[in-house]
């Protein structure tokens, strides 16, 4: 790692800060100094306690659960760091919350993922840093900048570095298929696609698997792994058309209600996944590998302020 020729500041919300610490220590810098409190009535106190005046800022907040909260905290952050006459500000959301939001599906249906942009944009950030949306389209939302990362080189590494033969990439979903694309490209493996059907958000029901699996180790991979319906519905289906293992892997950890139960009772030998949202102790799992994000994410900061290329940090197979 080399670090910036230009001085900037790295500042964080309660979201993650372990990985606002890991960024620091990548990028050699020592995380800002602010307090984000709460008022007795629950509303949320901000206290910048030192000089932002004319200096590039990054604002490492994911908008994980509580959504709400974090959503707030990363929007009062940055109209804070805007009054205190910073240079330019970065909005790093690793996590970006409301993302499945991102477009009618019904009559009156609102657009949230859009209006969140709007917030963000309107609070004050100048760039937004994000891993892995569940849209590409999300980027158009915004009026400014977008670094969108995927975490395609840090999960596949980690599969090559285990040297599996006769492996298939596995996309849960139709929707899926450019991103088992990809990661299959980087692992040199055959894809296949559960064709399932969602009667109901949350609900999903496989109906057939286009592709061989016979015989063959099988990674499922998905941006998000929410209640774990979808990932473990399909790890037994290929079981039960012949695949000799499944694992799992995705960006975004949200893991809610019953997820961590389902994955530890379903046929998944491992899931991984990255750090870009906290796993707290309760949803911590044997079957659970935690990969970090970190050093992509310093790596990100040091050339925009720097202003050099991001897409060099990746190699885009098609």
């Amino acid at each position: 790692m080399s670090g910036s020729k230009r001085k900037f500041k790295i500042f964080s919300g309660n979201a993650n800060p372990a990985l606002a610490q890991e960024i620091c220590d990548y990028v050699g810098v020592s995380l800002g100094n602010a307090k984000v409190s709460r008022f007795s009535d629950g509303e949320i106190g901000i206290n910048i306690e030192e000089s932002v005046r004319g200096q590039d800022v990054y604002v490492v907040q994911p908008t994980c659960y509580p959504v709400n909260e974090n959503l707030m905290e990363l929007l009062i952050l940055i109209d804070g760091l805007r009054r205190a006459s910073a240079r330019r500000i970065t909005a790093v959301v690793p996590y970006y919350g409301y993302a499945r939001q991102e477009r009618k599906s019904r009559a009156r249906d609102p657009i949230t993922a859009k209006l969140v942009a709007n917030l963000i944009v309107e609070a004050g950030a100048r760039r937004v840093l994000a891993m892995d949306l569940h849209a590409n389209a999300i980027q158009g939302f915004f009026d400014i900048p977008v670094d969108h990362l995927p975490a395609a080189p840090i999960l596949s590494q980690y599969f090559s570095n285990k040297d599996i033969s006769d492996l298939v990439v596995v996309s849960p979903d139709a929707g899926g298929v450019s991103r088992s694309r990809n990661f299959a490209y980087r692992l040199k493996a055959e894809i296949a696609i559960i064709d399932k059907r969602r009667p109901a958000p949350n609900v999903s029901e496989v109906m057939n698997i286009i592709g061989h699996v016979e015989g063959k180790t099988a990674i499922l991979i998905d941006d998000i792994i929410d209640t774990g319906g979808t990932i473990t519905q399909g790890a037994q289906a290929l079981m039960d058309w012949g695949a000799k293992e499944v694992y799992a892997c995705c960006t975004h950890p949200v893991l809610s209600g019953p997820a961590i139960d389902r994955l530890n009772e379903s046929v998944i030998k491992e899931v991984v996944t990255t750090n870009t949202i906290p796993l707290p102790k309760e949803k911590l799992s044997s079957k659970i590998k935690v990969l970090s994000v970190a050093p992509l994410l310093g790596e990100t900061i040091i050339r925009i302020t720097d202003d050099l290329s991001v897409s060099t940090l990746f190699d885009n197979p098609s």
